[in-house]
């Protein structure tokens, strides 16, 4: 018997029902990046923190965690990297970060990912800490491809009254002012609030008023957990078994950040949208050991280039991962995720300038090999750590020994703060920062997890084999002069290929005067 053909009504009515799934369902992704401030690999849970972070455990173990992934030491570089997919010595940034006067940001040249990201049709939203330049309009999120923005522009601020304080060098003077906004315009209302709870607020009434058949972007850079060590004391009650002060506060901070991803990811549940969303979670930088945080039992401290301040807390989060529930030890790096995101949108990166980054969704969706090889963390020339490292005055006894190194005539300058990897090795040269292995918190320096936390004195070239000694403690430089040779003509190769170095002085007309607040001034 031949079934009867239905009718036009039938029709129809099959059609307005099924069309906008049909249409949903060759979308694509919403994409959600979360970015952490000053994070240390040891404070989250599941590498073994004393610190609870349930959320973040519980989402990175059902989805895939990158535990060969890398940063850049500082919060500015970071940033930068994220959002152009490329190396800071191509852009002029590879000495430190912006400081609030300084008349500069990234290039607006540069094409940046959501710039990329709204061409593919997607909504762009930002909530949180910009930092990378706003001395006159054009470097403002709202001019660099976001369609709207809430946060703020500096590096750091009071968590409640979103106060900036900052010298100006060159009226040697101190002022204070506000770092609030909206947008383009000054955000003066949320005085009080905790940050970290207004920047989730905030986050979870954008994904709310999503329209579902337009993808979206948001970036959520929260200042959890930098200084200032701040945070309401209910989130601090639970680690009173912490006796540094600064560890237990720092330890509250890491749990409202951590309650904070929590609440984005069920505002996703909660709209329906999680089952066509990829959530990304990274920190920007390595733990800051001044502030409380801790990169046991990795090497080295924020603003440096051994692993604890380059090798960085990431995650990926997602029904759309092929292979949830997994660990990656593929390398990547935050410049990566330009290129990833964009692909996961179905964008292109026509017209951006060479990428350093690489589409590594595949790796980590997969488990395919990582498509690179070569890590550049960075060549400055100028650097100098504005942090003393605890019984050290290691840059002078690098200045003794450079000229001392038979390979100092490599063509490459072996006495510039510079490190690269290429597959397990990595290169270190100059003074790389701090060095020390600061101990697990909570024991002596004096105890087992202290040992070697004074090194030898430091070489102008250092060589590690950091997929075996991932803690960078076994120096192999003179075993392995092949490729200590090879790394030092990459290294060479980068720095024929760098921008001059941009970092102006303070530019005086940046005072926002008594009742004004930091932004744009030329």
């Amino acid at each position: 018997m031949v079934p009867p053909k239905p009718s036009r009504v039938a029709v129809e009515l099959l059609c307005v029902l099924w069309l906008p799934w049909l249409a949903l369902a060759n979308q694509p992704p919403n994409i959600v990046f979360i970015l952490a401030d000053d994070f240390g690999w040891h404070d989250v849970g599941y590498h073994g923190s004393e610190i609870r972070t349930p959320n973040l455990d519980k989402l990175s173990s059902a989805g895939v965690r990158l535990e060969n992934y890398y940063t850049q030491p500082l919060c500015t570089p970071s940033r930068n990297q994220l959002l152009t997919g490329r190396y800071q010595i191509h852009t002029g940034m590879q000495h430190q970060i912006i400081w609030p006067c300084q008349p500069y940001c990234v290039p607006l040249d540069e094409t940046l990912l959501p710039q990329l990201l709204r061409e593919a049709g997607y909504a762009t939203h930002m909530v949180g800490k910009w930092h990378l330049g706003m001395y006159k309009k054009d470097c403002l999120p709202t001019r660099r491809g976001f369609d709207s923005y809430f946060g703020y522009l500096t590096g750091s601020e009071d968590y409640f009254s979103h106060t900036r304080c900052s010298p100006i060098s060159s009226l040697n003077l101190t002022r204070c002012a506000l770092d609030l906004r909206e947008g383009e315009e000054v955000a003066t209302k949320h005085k009080g609030a905790y940050s970290t709870e207004l920047f989730t607020h905030r986050a979870v009434s954008i994904i709310a008023k999503q329209n579902p058949s337009q993808p979206f972007f948001l970036y959520v850079a929260l200042q959890a957990v930098h200084s200032p060590l701040q945070v309401p004391e209910h989130y601090v009650a639970p680690y009173s078994f912490i006796k540094d002060p600064r560890r237990r506060t720092y330890a509250g901070m890491v749990s409202a950040m951590d309650e904070a991803v929590g609440n984005v990811t069920l505002a996703l549940r909660d709209r329906g949208l999680w089952n066509n969303t990829v959530v990304f979670f990274s920190t920007d930088n390595g733990g800051q050991t001044l502030e409380g945080g801790s990169n046991w039992p990795l090497r080295g401290r924020k603003w440096s280039l051994w692993e604890g301040g380059v090798r960085a807390v990431g995650f990926v989060a997602s029904p759309l991962l092929e292979r949830p529930g997994t660990v990656s030890r593929a390398l990547i790096h935050i410049s990566d995720w330009l290129p990833t995101l964009v692909g996961l949108a179905r964008g292109a990166t026509r017209g951006t300038k060479p990428l350093d980054g690489f589409n590594v969704w595949n790796t980590i969706s997969k488990g395919l090999a990582s498509p690179r090889l070569e890590l550049l963390h960075n060549i400055d020339p100028l650097y100098v750590d504005i942090a003393p490292c605890p019984g050290r005055n290691h840059q002078l006894t690098l200045a003794k020994a450079v000229s001392g190194d038979s390979r100092s005539n490599s063509g490459f300058n072996v006495s510039i703060h510079a490190a690269i990897r290429f597959s397990n090795w990595k290169l270190l040269t100059g003074y790389p920062g701090c060095d020390v292995w600061f101990p697990r918190p909570g024991h002596n320096a004096s105890g087992s997890d202290a040992s070697h936390s004074h090194s030898e004195p430091l070489k102008p070239i250092m060589l590690f084999d950091v997929d075996k000694d991932p803690e960078e403690r076994n120096e192999v430089s003179d075993l392995f002069p092949a490729e200590v040779a090879f790394l030092l003509s990459r290294l060479n190769h980068h720095q024929r290929g760098a921008m001059p170095i941009t970092f102006p002085d303070d530019d005086p007309r940046c005072d926002p005067g008594p009742d004004g607040a930091w932004g744009p001034w030329a």
